[in-house]
């Protein structure tokens, strides 16, 4: 679920819970490559001349041992394009599903940003009321007061509230049920990492309250509010908040794996609870319609403009160039410029990508965590080379 560790640009750079186990997997297996919205070049030359989103899918499956690597680009005219590389299935050898179904994991902290601000452009949620104001008495611990965080500071990840993935890490492989408050109460055991408003740091934590805002203020569950004002008004076909006890992934999808230790072989991780990922993580869809979010989001379909230029008002993440708005991330361009988008993993699935003012997306999905921070930065070499060729 998370996306970034403060030290180094990655999702939650290791397993999930934050133990990142080795993926050094060898898939002697043939590469496919798919394309849509446009003719497919002849077998001779796609051999010869890959473009950048192959050739990065490619290294993705050959060099990091990722059972399957996908991607969906949109270029500033609007076509798209589709890639695949690997195998969906190490047990049978089936094909990758084009455009499949992955689980987003933190992506889906976007969505809840979005739900929020809406809020707060509806008059319903002020992003400087403090968190006792919508959940009185709930926020309290060591160091840890819901009358001095903001719901702002929430959704920038300034709040201080310590992280609790690292105990729900077999809880989510176990196919735990947990309720978001159990989660919560996991979070309150531990102390604040610091007073709110002096520092940044990741946690899947403040989305948890979010999403409790969320329903709070609405009364109604935080996945029918998504569904309602994201999903459906934009039309994203293939992506849903996965209800309590669903433990599938509804389309064709290549399978999720993971290493427990290193040197074992990857298991299959496809079906799991991701109850405890909730508001911070449970979302599953396509690179496609995530190309689509974040497209109609730059564009002003989802939100005010008051509320996207808050939104878009970042905090730098570390000296990396990157910078952590409302739950959104603005990352450099090697070819100038920026992008803006999430990304995310959870067991089984790695998602990285984004868009740009200008119209381009591009969406990258693998299907095994990454062994380590190069593996992740490998997987955001090919969304930067996609968007800048």
């Amino acid at each position: 679920m998370r996306e970034y560790s403060g030290r180094r640009l990655l999702s939650s750079g290791r397993q999930h819970g934050g133990r990142r186990r080795a993926a050094a997997f060898a898939v002697g297996v043939a590469v496919v490559g798919m394309t849509t919205g446009l003719a497919a070049p002849s077998g001779a030359f796609a051999a010869a001349r890959p473009d950048a989103a192959q050739q990065g899918l490619d290294a993705l499956v050959r060099d990091d041992g990722m059972p399957a690597a996908l991607a969906t680009t949109v270029d500033r005219a609007g076509r798209t394009r589709t890639y695949t590389a690997g195998v969906g299935d190490l047990a049978t050898g089936s094909k990758v599903p084009r455009d499949g179904q992955v689980r987003i994991g933190s992506n889906t902290k976007t969505f809840t940003a979005v739900v929020v601000l809406q809020l707060v452009g509806e008059g319903r949620v002020g992003l400087d009321a403090t968190v006792e104001t919508y959940l009185p008495g709930l926020v309290r611990g060591d160091g840890i007061d819901g009358r001095r965080i903001t719901v702002r500071q929430l959704l920038q990840h300034t709040s201080g509230l310590p992280e609790y993935e690292g105990d729900v890490d077999g809880a989510i492989l176990q196919q735990r049920y947990l309720e978001p408050r159990d989660v919560l109460d996991i979070a309150l055991r531990h102390k604040a990492d610091f007073a709110p408003g002096t520092n940044w740091a990741y946690s899947s934590t403040n989305y948890v309250l979010a999403g409790l805002i969320v329903q709070k203020v609405t009364g109604r569950p935080l996945a029918e509010e998504m569904d309602r004002r994201i999903i459906k008004r934009i039309g994203l076909s293939h992506t849903y908040f996965p209800a309590p006890g669903d433990r599938t992934i509804r389309e064709p999808h290549p399978k999720g794996y993971r290493q427990d230790t290193a040197g074992a072989p990857l298991r299959d991780v496809t079906d799991i609870d991701p109850s405890s990922a909730w508001a911070a993580g449970q979302m599953i869809s396509t690179n496609s319609d995530l190309n689509r979010f974040f497209t109609a989001l730059l564009a002003g379909g989802l939100l005010q403009p008051a509320q996207l230029a808050e939104m878009r008002t970042t905090v730098p993440i570390g000296d990396t160039g990157a910078g952590y708005g409302l739950g959104i991330i603005s990352r450099p361009l090697s070819c100038g410029g920026e992008y803006w988008g999430h990304g995310g993993d959870i067991p089984g699935y790695e998602t990285r990508g984004g868009a740009t003012d200008g119209g381009r997306a591009v969406n990258v999905a693998v299907t095994s965590i990454p062994a380590d921070a190069a593996g992740t930065r490998h997987i955001e070499s090919v969304v930067d080379a996609a968007l800048c060729r």
